[in-house]
């Protein structure tokens, strides 16, 4: 059996677990302690670990399918999956010491953002650092957190006298080293506890920074073709989110369809035409997403594997409007299903509700967002 196949066999053994503890994970706005461990356990996030460190440096694609198989039975646990694993994997910016440091105990979980930059101070052996970030997904129960720095000088970012630019740099500490902030007030994806996180004049040595930058120099056992492609690779987990949602709305449809005759009729769901072509059209829009982001992740790791220190431009376009194709198609698709079932769509107790406030509030993230059709089409007609 393949690696991909007993993750598989994997999430089916804590289904229980996942199912058992999502409305917990709805109230609390952060993902169960439970679920979070089981998962590691089960080795759902070394995915993107590289085999030299004890990962399991799957092809993207396969990534893809354990992903979206989480996704099908929990949002939240999916996304906790993918966004902690994929900040991880910026371990190949960090140095030989560094990625020591984080796989000590084995393959380590990392929450994480990008944006807004923190206050960093040159002291001796590294940095004492001051900042805040929103959507950290998963820090609550994250081992380890990164936040995105730049050098002050004085009450201004220093910048080189060259070129004028700030060079930023991320940061990696412990979990417990930071203030974990109550934010997390949203209609969708409440339990993916994407809370602000914070640090006050923290210090953290060299070895455990990394710049902000194309990777040029990969820290041994991040020289694969996986890297080369972030944060591609958890952009493409973040679309596998949204199928996986989509698709089990779409299957529950299909179950309820089957039983359900509504009030004031005697004609079953099943055998309704308008019921008919919404299902047959939710069902189109779900595999054609899946389909168009399956593509374009393997053609980049393809673009990649064949050598190219990244991803090239063609390939980023690609995925970037991929992205964007299945955030709009699958937030149609549970539109449909919703046209489809009636009155069973707004009822707390099924789980279209769900579903719709989850893909709907993915529709907004910043990767997938629809101002990211232009971004690609800005560099389309260049």
């Amino acid at each position: 059996m393949t690696p991909e196949d007993n993750l598989l066999l994997a999430i089916e053994d804590i289904r229980p677990l996942i199912m058992a503890h999502g409305a917990e994970a709805e109230a609390n706005r952060q993902l169960s302690g439970e679920v979070y461990d089981a998962m590691h356990r089960a080795g759902l996030f070394a995915m993107l670990a590289p085999k030299a460190r004890g990962g399991f440096e799957l092809h993207p694609a396969a990534c893809m399918r354990v992903w979206e198989a989480v996704a099908r039975i929990d949002t939240a646990a999916a996304w906790n999956l993918v966004m902690n694993q994929g900040i991880a994997a910026y371990a190949a910016w960090l140095p030989a010491e560094g990625v020591d440091a984080l796989f000590r105990d084995g393959v380590p979980t990392v929450a994480g953002a990008l944006f807004p930059f923190g206050k960093a101070v040159r002291v001796s052996g590294g940095w004492r650092i001051t900042g805040q970030v929103a959507f950290g997904s998963g820090c609550q129960n994250a081992q380890w957190l990164a936040m995105p720095m730049l050098e002050m000088a004085g009450d201004q970012p220093k910048r080189d006298p060259e070129t004028g630019q700030s060079a930023p740099f991320a940061t990696f500490f412990p979990r417990s080293a930071a203030k974990i902030l109550d934010t997390w007030h949203t209609y969708g994806m409440r339990g993916s506890g994407s809370t602000d996180y914070a640090v006050e004049d923290l210090f953290v040595p060299d070895h455990l920074t990394a710049p902000v930058a194309p990777l040029r120099h990969p820290a041994p056992g991040f020289e694969g073709p996986l890297y080369r492609m972030w944060p591609w690779a958890a952009i493409i987990g973040e679309g596998s989110v949204l199928i996986g949602a989509a698709t089990a709305a779409v299957n529950a449809a299909v179950h309820l369809c089957r039983t359900k005759t509504p009030a004031y009729t005697s004609t079953a769901l099943r055998d309704q035409q308008l019921v008919q072509f919404h299902m047959g059209k939710a069902k189109a829009r779900v595999d054609a997403a899946r389909d168009t982001l399956h593509r374009a992740a393997t053609d980049a790791y393809d673009d990649v594997a064949q050598g190219n220190s990244r991803l090239s431009p063609e390939a980023k376009i690609r995925i970037q409007l991929a992205s964007c194709f299945v955030a709009e198609a699958c937030a149609e698709a549970v539109r449909l299903v919703n046209d489809a079932v009636g009155t069973s769509s707004i009822r707390v107790g099924q789980p279209f509700e769900r579903h719709f406030r989850d893909v709907h509030v993915l529709l907004q993230h910043s990767d997938k967002s629809s101002a990211r059709y232009a971004s690609a089409g800005r560099l389309i007609l260049v």
